[in-house]
């Protein structure tokens, strides 16, 4: 497998890879040519189909695997193909974990670490919606596969357990720095912060906003599925299924990032800090992950750190 993050300008390439994005356009001088983005699990690369009607270059869509022969070249510094021949693949002839992003830690040992955390609660209430979601095989397999968002942060397979996984991480340290915190409340909010990912984003290999997703978001899907469980068990007070949705309500902090509401309890207040902080470090870790450790050159600037950044000297 050529993978797409060792492709280098003048190579001619042939391979297997997954469209994610295909359009029709014009040329300046008004010439049909099409633009494609190619993906693998190591990224994405613009390419161009010149002569669309030409012998070689078979039909094909969008989320369709396609078997390309192509030269790379660079254009305003940035590598893309010209495609040469195209033809769309079948089954069998590819292995699609090469052509999602995953997360690098291991997702069995993921989950069992957020089950651990799960196991921790100790709240009757709370402990019995936790395993309502988590002890099921379908739920747990989404779960697994999920991603935590479309590209911002941990937007792989994988991402939404490890996202989640670390913000209860983080909001179980404040607990233990905090002993004023309810910790059971705090974990539970935690672990369900984001579970409206699973309605809002479609499932690889497209990975995009549901029509949900765009109406909605998943601050609110999150808080009515959590509402919708609640009701099915008997006597769950009201204060706390009201306490816990507000966790789930407020956890982006301030109106602005998206949240109904703004945290009005410290458990809401800790979760929220657990999120932006993971997103944010995961956010950073992205950007310079294929920056060599002596190249202090600044990235240019990131609309979620609001700041520019490069790599700290070694």
């Amino acid at each position: 497998m050529k993978y797409i993050e060792t492709l280098r300008e003048g190579e001619r390439v042939t391979e297997v890879y997954l469209v994610k994005y295909k359009q029709a356009a014009l040329t300046k001088a008004g010439k049909p040519y099409d633009n494609v983005l190619l993906q693998d699990k190591t990224g994405t690369l613009d390419a161009k189909i010149w002569d669309p009607g030409s012998v070689g270059i078979d039909e094909f869509d969008a989320m369709d695997y396609i078997a390309v022969t192509g030269d790379v070249t660079c254009f305003q510094g940035n590598l893309q193909m010209s495609i040469k021949r195209a033809r769309k693949v079948d089954e069998g002839e590819y292995d699609p974990k090469d052509y999602l992003p995953v997360s690098q830690r291991d997702i069995g040992e993921m989950y069992t670490e957020l089950m651990g955390y799960i196991n921790s609660v100790k709240n009757p209430y709370l402990s019995q919606l936790l395993h309502n979601f988590f002890d099921k095989a379908d739920f747990e397999k989404r779960f697994k596969f999920h991603s935590a968002a479309k590209s911002v942060h941990h937007g792989f397979v994988g991402g939404l357990l490890e996202h989640t996984v670390s913000v209860t991480r983080n909001c179980d340290f404040f607990a233990k720095c905090y002993p004023f915190l309810n910790r059971d409340l705090l974990l539970t909010a935690a672990i369900f912060h984001d579970v409206g990912k699973l309605c809002e984003l479609s499932t690889f290999p497209e990975n995009d906003y549901t029509d949900a997703g765009q109406l909605l978001g998943h601050i609110v899907i999150g808080t009515e599925w959590v509402g919708d469980e609640i009701r099915k068990i008997p006597n769950f007070p009201v204060v706390l299924a009201n306490e816990l949705k507000h966790c789930i309500l407020a956890h982006h902090g301030e109106l602005e990032y998206g949240s109904p509401k703004k945290p009005a309890l410290a458990e809401a207040l800790a979760l929220s800090f657990a999120d932006n902080l993971d997103a944010k470090m995961e956010t950073v870790k992205e950007l310079l992950a294929n920056v060599p450790d002596n190249n202090l050159e600044w990235q240019g600037f990131n609309r979620l750190l609001d700041s520019n950044f490069r790599k700290t000297s070694v």
